[in-house]
């Protein structure tokens, strides 16, 4: 390589001087760290808000315009469901009923949970059981419980155990597993359509969406039209969750604390990456002096200084990486309720601002040595 000299030189520089790199891997490290843990948990966040559409798995909802999230349905009438089933382009059409419910356990005590309420005939959106037979959903007063992080929170419920719900009797008849815990920290039931609103009070209207499946890609477009003309809306899955992503980023104040945090987390990074590669330059004035006596070229230093300054942020890049994931590893190991995730978008992310930091630290670098006149480091 034709510079494989030039970036010998500059990493026995870099690395012999243990105290500076060792601080160099330092800064970075934590700021990755930083970085990653924040948008870690603002991802964790993000998929457990829209566990509800991950978990029924749905191809289109149709909703009221106002609904800004899953778990805070506005209720519709019936002729919303009618229409949809005699849509052009609509596969099927199934309504599903979600709401909230004190449920009076054996001890006496008392648990909030969410209710799902599954179209009778298909029950369509269930959850796979772990334990029972979906059949059994079809008898007086059953439900299934879902066994996830709040399950603990029913008292650890079995096949055969007996709760209150509005003053009316529930049965355990299944224990089922879904993709993704809810944001809440509630646990959830599920049973039928018409069981969950003759247990749960109301408001006139009971149906909380409508859940459809369109024929093909190109019937979508063809459905929503239908839909607007209404006066509800109609969402894909993915258009669904980008909603409950903008509402949870933008109106909410969990996105600009994320954010703050992260930049907090650059800025420190930088700071201490950037200080201290410079005083390193300054130390080290002599050396690169001595290097343009021998011949060396200005081009031929930039790329050391730009060499030394990614190998160290990729370095540091790397622990930080290492670091955040153990952490989250042994966090969920030990708390089911922890939410953190990392994801591609917020590796991509941190790679990106570590290079950035990379490049400011040799900005300041390549400024200081390219003003070295090899006189004046002889002179001296």
């Amino acid at each position: 390589m034709k510079y494989s000299g030039i970036f010998r030189i500059g990493f026995k520089l870099l690395v012999n001087d243990k105290a500076k790199f060792s601080a160099l891997l330092i800064g970075i490290t934590f700021a990755v760290f930083l970085m990653m843990q924040m948008t870690a948990i603002f991802a964790g966040i993000l998929n457990r808000a829209f566990s509800t559409v991950t978990n029924v798995g749905a191809a289109m909802w149709i909703m009221d315009p106002a609904v800004n999230t899953a778990t805070s349905p506005i209720p519709m009438p019936d002729y919303v469901l009618a229409a949809a089933r005699s849509m052009n382009g609509v596969s099927y059409a199934v309504p599903i009923f979600m709401g909230g419910a004190m449920v009076k356990l054996a001890d006496g005590t008392y648990q909030s949970a969410n209710v799902v309420g599954l179209d009778d005939e298909s029950l369509f959106g269930r959850p796979e059981l772990e334990q029972g037979n979906i059949q059994d959903i079809y008898a007086d007063n059953t439900f299934f419980v879902v066994d996830d992080a709040e399950f603990s929170k029913l008292e650890n419920p079995k096949i055969g155990t007996t709760f209150e719900l509005n003053d009316h009797r529930g049965k355990i008849v299944g224990i089922a597993r879904v993709a993704a815990n809810g944001l809440n920290g509630v646990p959830t039931l599920y049973t039928t359509y018409n069981r969950a609103k003759e247990y749960l009070p109301t408001t006139r209207f009971t149906m909380s969406y409508v859940l459809v499946q369109p024929k093909n890609a190109a019937a979508v477009a063809a459905i929503k039209e239908q839909v607007t003309k209404l006066g509800y809306v109609a969402f894909t899955k993915d258009e669904f969750n980008k909603r409950i992503t903008d509402y949870y980023t933008y109106k909410t104040g969990i996105g600009t604390n994320i954010l703050l945090m992260t930049v907090i987390a650059f800025i420190v990074g930088l700071s201490i990456s950037g200080q201290t590669f410079y005083t390193f330059i300054l130390e080290n004035l002599e050396k690169f002096g001595a290097l343009k006596a021998i011949g060396a070229k200005g081009r031929e230093l930039i790329y050391m200084i730009l060499f030394m300054a990614t190998f160290t942020a990729l370095t540091g890049y790397g622990l930080g990486i290492g670091l955040v994931t153990l952490m989250i590893e042994i966090f969920r190991s030990q708390l089911p309720n922890y939410a953190a995730t990392i994801t591609f978008g917020n590796v991509g992310l941190a790679f990106g601002m570590v290079l950035l930091i990379a490049g400011i630290s040799s900005y300041i670098g390549i400024r200081k040595v390219l003003k070295i006149e090899p006189f004046d480091i002889f002179r001296g």
